[in-house]
């Protein structure tokens, strides 16, 4: 298994906000978001953590990402640790490693947030679960899928596998 992460930035009542989001690679399915006033190591890890209770896995995952310090930190480092995954880095100079979540991103903007304008973090958050949970895991096809959303195209590998989650 394969996760990758990455940060990007939404305007919310004047003021940036940072959202960090972990996409399971087989399926191209977020699988964690969190939103914060800061882009820091805490971001990364409550949302690493999210990721792997709610997969229910972590041990033997590689977990890449780009080089940034929340990712490089001490604190960030224990956590990979403790939850038995090996940690992955974009080699300098070479960010096309991180490209599904630069696209994500790219996409999430698109269709979902700079057509609107948040008052609210909380808006910003309901936005994000309405867009991922209702839009881009179900239903967004994916040329990496054959054309399938993410979901189904996980939900046929489980079932041809015939194995639980992980």
């Amino acid at each position: 298994m394969v996760w990758v992460s990455d940060f990007t930035y939404v305007k919310v009542a004047g003021r940036f906000y940072y959202i960090c989001a972990i996409i399971d690679l087989y399926a191209r399915k977020v699988i964690a978001c969190r939103v914060s006033a800061k882009i820091d190591r805490f971001l990364a890890i409550d949302t690493l953590r999210d990721a792997a209770r709610l997969r229910g896995v972590s041990k033997g995952v590689l977990f890449h990402t780009d080089r940034g310090c929340q990712f490089t930190s001490v604190d960030f480092r224990k956590v990979i640790d403790e939850l038995g995954m090996v940690q992955s880095f974009s080699a300098k100079g070479h960010p096309y490693d991180n490209a599904v979540m630069e696209c994500f991103f790219k996409y999430l903007k698109k269709e979902e947030l700079n057509r609107r304008s948040f008052q609210s973090v909380e808006q910003l958050k309901q936005r994000l679960v309405s867009y991922i949970s209702g839009f881009y895991n179900p239903l967004r096809p994916h040329s990496h899928n054959h054309g399938l959303p993410p979901n189904q195209a996980e939900s046929i590998f489980f079932q041809y596998f015939a194995c639980p989650l992980y």
